[in-house]
């Protein structure tokens, strides 16, 4: 009796903070049509889901499944394991991305966070990894924008998938110039000693075993990259990493 009163209770107010704020789409940025979705089913074709056959490495699309790799991790070796990415980079994904990072839009990650939880739970299971590890910011563009993206979307993760948050392990001690001008070289480059294990995490601890990189958005693989190399150095084993959103690769 008492169980059945507390879920009505948070069913009643869930209805009444949705009555007062209602829940936008990640797409269009309405009033999600119908009532109770995350995303307004008209807007789901303009997202561009990553398709096989995929890269072994970065997990982007490629043009044949007798290839194993993209020509980006042909060309550039990688210290991570793998990777897995919900949706190709394009327009209407570089909107919605952009919305939370810039416009605090927080709650469009609910709907992302559950479509990865659902599509990559197979996947996840197979890694068997011990913690999520959120790709950091730098403290100076987290006072400023008041959050990190990529936390946010790992507590989502971590939901679903039962995996715990790790959000001190690794942290971001160097702020860098904006790497969207850079070509990946210069980008890696940009990023040395940017990432550090946190000076005050016990030292009795042992790193984990195996971990995931979680993040908004994968480009080059070169933030994945820097942070991988400091992990394997700090004595991880396997490095894995998912994304909402990762460049075309076809």
């Amino acid at each position: 009796m008492k169980e059945l009163f507390y879920r009505k209770a948070r069913e009643a107010k869930t209805a009444f903070i949705n009555m007062l704020y209602p829940r936008r789409c990640p797409v269009c940025g309405r009033i999600v049509c119908p009532e109770g979705e995350w995303i307004c089913p008209s807007c789901i074709s303009r997202l561009s889901i990553v398709t096989q056959p995929v890269c072994k490495k970065c997990g982007k699309e490629i043009w044949s499944d007798q290839e194993e790799y993209c020509l980006d991790c042909t060309r550039h070796g990688r210290t991570f394991d793998s990777g897995a990415a919900l949706l190709n980079y394009n327009e209407a994904a570089k909107h919605s991305m952009a919305a939370i990072k810039y416009k605090n839009k927080r709650e469009y990650l609910d709907f992302y966070g559950a479509a990865m939880v659902n599509r990559f739970q197979k996947v996840v299971r197979h890694w068997q990894a011990d913690v999520l590890i959120p790709v950091p910011i730098h403290p100076s563009r987290r006072r400023k924008r008041g959050f990190n993206q990529a936390e946010e979307l790992a507590k989502r993760l971590s939901l679903g998938w039962g995996i715990p948050v790790e959000k001190r392990f690794l942290i971001r001690s160097k702020r860098t110039a904006p790497q969207r001008d850079l070509d990946p070289t210069e980008r890696l480059k940009n990023l040395e000693k940017a990432f550090c294990i946190y000076p005050g995490y016990e030292k009795n601890r042992k790193a984990p075993r195996c971990v995931i990189l979680v993040d908004d958005i994968y480009t080059t693989g070169s933030t994945m990259e820097a942070c991988s190399r400091v992990l394997k150095a700090a004595g991880v084993e396997k490095i894995y990493f998912v994304v909402i959103c990762i460049g075309h690769g076809r």
